[in-house]
C-alpha cells in the first residue's frame, strides 16, 4: 500500500528541492513536478516527491485523520 501525505514548504532551496514540515517534522523533498510553488503551500508528497499542490484546509483534515488512525493502532497494541 502506498500513502501519499500533505506537507507544509517551509523553504524553498535550489535545485527543485524543498524543505516542507509533515506535523512538524522536517523533510527535504523534490518540487520538480510542481511550478509556482510558495512558502507556505501545502502540497501532497509521496516518496520524497510534491505530486500537487493542496488546499490548506483539506491538509489539516488529512493530517487530522492520520492522528486518529495512529492514535487507534497504538490503542489495538497489547
Amino acid at each position: 500500500m502506498c500513502l501519499a501525505i500533505p506537507a507544509e514548504v517551509t523553504k524553498l532551496l535550489p535545485d527543485d528541492m524543498a524543505i516542507v514540515s509533515i506535523d512538524g517534522v522536517s523533510k527535504e523533498i523534490s518540487v520538480a513536478l510542481i511550478e509556482d510553488l510558495a512558502i507556505g503551500d501545502y502540497v501532497i508528497i509521496h516518496v520524497g516527491y510534491a505530486l500537487t499542490k493542496i488546499d490548506p484546509e483539506e491538509a489539516q483534515r488529512t493530517v487530522e485523520l492520520l492522528r486518529e488512525l495512529s492514535a487507534e493502532a497504538l490503542g489495538a497494541l497489547p
